[in-house]
């Protein structure tokens, strides 16, 4: 089966608190700085539009948060499960992004990624996100350290 096999075969439903443990548990697999499981509650406390996506046997393959401002939509947060990766289903996480940004009235989609982050950079500017800023020490890092966020766009 290839990756748009797979990935046609999905279910997305709303995120609820009874998936905030498994959606924590991914973020914490494919991230060295993950949000925390308080960062999932709270979003989901303050309404924010947070999907999952589910294999055929109910396993989490990814999900994203979204957050509406006038007419520009905030991608949040993002992740594909490190077995799911290289198969497609990022790019189908965005076209649904941006299915459901359009279907919410908004004009673009704003994101914030790490410089080193290079794979997700790459997957975005293909995808038409632009570089429109930096957003200076934004994450934290090791050591103490922090972070730059690129700042991106998609219009849409």
């Amino acid at each position: 089966m290839t990756g748009l096999d797979a990935v046609g075969r999905l279910a997305f439903a709303p995120m609820t608190a009874f998936d905030v443990d498994e959606v924590h548990a991914l973020e914490c697999s494919v991230f060295p700085h993950p949000w925390s499981r308080t960062n999932f509650t709270d979003s989901l406390a303050s309404g924010y539009d947070a999907w999952t996506v589910r294999d055929p046997g109910g396993l989490l393959a990814g999900y994203y948060l979204l957050m509406y401002a006038v007419d520009e939509a905030h991608l949040l947060d993002v992740a594909v499960a490190a077995g799911r990766q290289r198969q497609g289903l990022g790019r189908y996480l965005l076209d649904r992004i941006g299915a459901r940004a359009k279907a919410q009235g908004m004009d673009s989609i704003l994101l914030e990624v790490r410089p080193s982050n290079e794979r997700a950079v790459a997957v975005y500017r293909r995808y038409g996100y632009r570089e429109i800023g930096r957003r200076k020490g934004y994450y934290p890092a090791h050591a103490g350290l922090r972070e730059d966020a690129i700042v991106m766009r998609l219009d849409l």
